[in-house]
């Protein structure tokens, strides 16, 4: 409806353009005003003072004889309640009507009237609500029979007062009560409203043909559409009333409600459904029904679609409508195509209307107006035989019967779904929460989702509290997984590790904090099944076979004192059977081994043997557990695996999330636990994007460039190999920090963090292929194509890569190399007692490359100078080894260290000098003793064991060499030992 309401306008008077006995318009402030003339508005004053005479009759004769209703009658109160309905509705517009009375008699003396002065102008949208909730009120208690029943309640009066009634209806005599009743309550207000329609119907048209009009809408538009409104509503409680008439007890009560009403049938619209039954189908404003026998199938238009594109079978020659709905498929024939076409056309505007929440106004506009309901809509759905969803309610997006978009999904037993759907399934990001068998806890699943099941990353928090954090496949968990409860009382846990079909199986680390224990090996089942390696918090470590939790067979037991047992042992990881017991003296007992039951002490059998000969060889093999046994390919495969099939997928935008993470979306509802889940909000420098990262990896080809890269994407919260970072991360920790900090374990560790940087290089060089736009889609499944001697994994990836595990890494050499490192730090401290000239004496350092020999001082005043300034930048240099991470900027520091040492020989001996191996080496030992290096030994052993193999027996391979009997040299008994 329009609201012709307009901004109060000046009373100032201008001049005249056109005159006329009804109206006329006058220029006001440079536009024209249509002004209303004092005979119509006498004429009109005359109209309201009649109609509320009409209304006042109404009230006294008829209404207040209805108000009044038998108290025993139980049904006559439910009419009572629509009669009091009607009443409030008649007296608003009794008063609405009263004011525009008032004003019009306030006008009557003016001699000329603005038309936006009319109370029906001014007031137009309240008189088109009060009518339209007046003739709601009248026409449901048309359609429910209630002027029938109270015209019989109340016969006596009417009969007895037939004369008095002549006032209001013409016909009394001659028509029916209940006739009668309605057109008293419908046709004066009818009658009243086509008054206010023409009347202003008048006032709008042209006084000339070069006027202007006041509004490009004309006046008596709203009430022309509010009489077409009328007539339809009470056409539809009448079709409506007789529609109740003629169904079953059984069928009324099923499709009963106060204010729907009938719109089509298909006795009077014929139209079949495809099936062949016997049925009848009848359009109301809010369901479609279809009855089919002693079936009734009730459609909520706000879950249906048409569709009219469907083609007939060559069984079918007439014209077929498809009907959509959540549950089931209807097609419906016509042998008329205009039957078809009134259908089709009077189905989508009832479905647009129901969808919007309110009627057209009027409730029909010209037919055939093009204006389809949307296809994609929000709507609510309880379902009652889906096999998946049976007797859940659906809130959300639909689109063609199925939810589709953003939606939630709740059961009556509780469980519930908020999230994405497409075509009917759960299908992207959605949070799932499951009842408990806890009382008024839950299970809460935050994952994403491919048909119906969970797919790909997710976070599971359960009700015992404890929380799982990876991937899913077909709603279990599947793949590389962190499950703990360190909240538990009774045994807190931390597995971290490989899922098969919602069990523990593959490669896997479990934290038991209650037995202070740590298992690193291969999982079946839930079960300790394969090799595996036992450490407990008190220092001794296992490492064997388990069946069933069980450790059987062969193994090996480094106790807490550091004797090492390798043979049999029991289900409880004690000494049973064949076996040899190294002590941490040397000693060694060959023989058979048993528990005691009675003193729970161990009995042995054999050979003791008490030489020690084999002391040394077996310090110096410091057992390596896991080589050989836990293969690095099958330690954190999945991890890979699920990257890597991003990487096939070609990085689909669609495939990202599934594999890498979380990714806020639109939906404000979810972001919280989007967030919460898996991404950082802060600002990169690189971005996300894979099209952007393709396009700026495309630009990087030099070794530092790629390295700086990597640098960026390992810091930014959305990077893809950042995430990837962030899983080997928590891998590598659950595996080597805490209990995992033990000396045994150095050799899977640094082989671990080698084994990261070949597969991020494969990434990224598979990447950089598809950055380059050649054989996309295609990941290298051994490795890369080609490494180049200056970019590897060693030279691009190990640098910023090292940074996130070097506390962890650095921690397992310096436990390994401790026994190593103290012993050279004795001699460390006995070398530091002597002045710069006596340790030159003492490494027989020759005097001709001595830095002070010309400088003639006092022994105080040279034994000042030599210890700040002898060799003090090379020191100074190898200091800085400790401050790098990457093995090649140590090796560089060690490079510019033999530098600086032969920068100073030359300068001493003023001449071109080549520094000999047996001159080297005392200088060199010189430099070390006064540089100071703690856990020289480990750093040392860091460097071998990740430098590039690409550099081996050069420069950096020598120096190193060199550096290393520097370290032995200083180890030694009779430097420790020297007074």
């Amino acid at each position: 409806m329009s609201e012709l309401g307009a901004k109060p306008r000046s009373r100032k008077l201008g001049r005249r353009c056109t005159s006329s006995t009804q109206e006329s318009l006058v220029l006001v402030e440079g536009i024209y005003v249509k002004t209303v003339s004092p005979g119509v508005v006498e004429s009109f004053l005359k109209k309201e003072e009649d109609f509320l005479k009409k209304l006042s009759l109404i009230s006294s004769t008829v209404l207040n004889v209805l108000l009044q209703a038998d108290e025993s009658d139980t049904a006559g109160k439910d009419h009572l309640k629509s009669i009091i309905v009607i009443n409030e509705r008649f007296h608003a517009l009794f008063d609405l009507t009263a004011g525009c009375y008032k004003t019009l008699t306030e006008l009557h003396e003016e001699s000329s009237v603005d038309v936006y002065d009319l109370y029906i102008v001014k007031k137009e949208r309240n008189f088109i609500q009060a009518y339209t909730q007046y003739f709601l009120g009248v026409t449901n208690h048309i359609a429910t029979k209630g002027f029938d029943r109270v015209s019989r309640a109340a016969s006596n009066h009417w009969k007895s007062n037939k004369r008095g009634l002549k006032t209001l209806i013409a016909e009394t005599l001659d028509i029916s009560f209940t006739v009668f009743l309605q057109r008293v309550f419908t046709e004066p207000f009818r009658s009243h409203v086509q008054t206010y329609s023409l009347l202003l119907s008048q006032l709008s048209e042209k006084s000339g043909e070069d006027a202007k009009r006041t509004s490009s809408i004309d006046l008596s538009h709203a009430y022309h559409n509010l009489s077409k409104y009328i007539g339809q509503v009470l056409d539809e409680a009448s079709q409506t009333k007789q529609l109740w008439a003629t169904l079953s007890h059984k069928l009324t009560a099923a499709l009963y409600t106060l204010e729907r009403r009938l719109q089509e049938d298909s006795k009077n619209v014929p139209i079949v459904t495809t099936s062949g039954k016997q049925d009848r189908i009848l359009l109301f404003d809010d369901v479609l029904v279809f009855i089919q026998g002693h079936e009734t199938h009730i459609c909520d238009l706000k879950t249906l679609w048409v569709d009219s594109s469907t083609k007939p079978t060559y069984k079918q020659s007439n014209q077929v409508l498809r009907i959509v709905t959540p549950e089931a498929e209807f097609l419906l024939s016509c042998k008329e195509p205009q039957n078809q076409a009134l259908w089709q056309w009077k189905l989508n505007q009832l479905i647009r209307q129901r969808v919007n929440g309110s009627r057209d106004f009027p409730l029909w506009g010209k037919t055939g107006e093009a204006n389809e309901p949307p296809t994609s809509r929000v709507s609510s759905y309880t379902y009652k035989n889906d096999s998946r969803y049976k007797n859940a309610t659906y809130h959300g997006d639909m689109s063609w019967g199925k939810p589709h978009g953003k939606g939630t999904l709740t059961w009556p037993d509780g469980r519930n779904y908020v999230g994405d759907f497409q075509y009917g399934q759960e299908n992207g990001f959605g949070v799932c929460l499951v009842p408990s068998s806890l009382e008024d806890r839950y299970d809460c699943y935050k994952c994403h989702w491919v048909n119906g099941a969970m797919l790909g990353y997710g976070i599971c928090e359960f009700a015992d509290e404890s929380v799982y954090k990876g991937y899913f496949k077909d709603n279990m968990r599947h793949g590389y997984g962190v499950l703990e409860n360190l909240a538990s009382g009774s045994n807190p846990f931390k597995y971290t590790g490989n899922w098969y079909k919602d069990k523990m199986s593959g490669y896997g680390v479990w934290d038991s904090s209650h037995k202070g224990e740590r298992y690193i090996g291969m999982w079946r089942n839930n079960q300790r099944q394969g090799h595996g390696i036992v450490l407990t918090h008190m220092g001794a470590c296992y490492q064997g076979t388990f069946s069933l939790n069980k450790l059987v067979g062969p193994g090996i037991l480094i106790s807490e004192d550091g004797s090492v047992y390798e043979g049999e042992f029991t289900e409880e990881c004690l000494l049973a059977g064949k076996g040899k017991l190294t002590f941490n003296n040397g000693f060694t007992l060959v023989g058979t081994f048993n528990r005691n039951q009675t003193t729970s002490g161990l009995q042995a059998q054999g050979v003791l043997n008490t030489s020690c000969e084999d002391l040394t060889e077996s310090m110096k093999r410091k057992f390596q557990f896991g080589e050989g046994v836990l293969p690095i390919e099958e330690r954190w495969h999945d991890i890979f695996e699920h990257f890597q099939k991003f990487l096939e997928s070609g990085c689909r935008k669609e495939t990202e999330e599934s594999f890498l993470g979380f990714h806020v979306k639109s939906n404000k509802k979810l972001e919280q636990a989007q967030e919460y889940l898996y991404c950082q909000r802060e600002s990169d420098d690189v971005s996300g994007k894979i099209e952007d990262i393709l396009k700026e990896m495309s630009l990087h080809l030099e070794q530092e460039s790629m390295q700086c890269y990597l640098e960026k994407a390992f810091k930014s919260s959305h990077h893809p190999l950042m995430k990837l970072m962030k899983e080997l991360c928590v891998a590598y920790q659950a595996t080597y920090s805490g209990i995992g900090s033990n000396l045994h374990l150095l050799s899977m560790a640094q082989e671990e963090i080698k084994h990261y940087a070949t597969k991020i290089w494969e990434f990224y060089s598979a990447l950089k292929v598809m950055a380059s736009g050649e054989n996309k889609k295609v990941v290298p499944a051994g490795g890369v194509e080609e490494i180049s001697e200056e970019v590897n994994p060693y030279t691009v990836v190990l640098p910023p890569l090292l940074p996130y595990f070097h506390e962890d890494l650095s921690m397992l050499y310096m436990l390994y190399h401790q026994q190593e490192d103290k012993h050279y730090w004795q001699g460390i401290v006995r070398l530091g007692t002597l002045t710069d000239t006596k340790l030159l004496e003492f490494l027989d350092v020759q005097r001709q490359l001595w830095p002070l020999k010309d400088i003639k001082l006092t022994a105080n005043q040279r034994y000042s100078i030599v210890r700040h300034k002898c060799f003090h930048s090379a020191t100074e240099c190898l200091q800085k080894i400790t401050t790098v991470m990457d093995p090649r900027q140590k090796l560089e520091i060690i490079l510019k260290t033999y530098a600086e040492i032969e920068k100073t020989v030359l300068r001493v001996v003023d001449k071109d000098y080549k520094l000999p191996m047996d001159d080297l080496l005392p200088l060199l030992i010189y430099v070390v003793s006064r540089a100071g290096i703690q856990r020289l030994g480990a750093e040392i052993h860091f460097i071998y064991d990740l430098m590039d193999p690409s550099i081996r027996g050069g420069i950096y391979d020598f120096l190193l060499t060199a550096l290393e009997s520097c370290y032995e040299h200083i180890q030694r008994e009779e430097i420790r030992l020297y007074k």
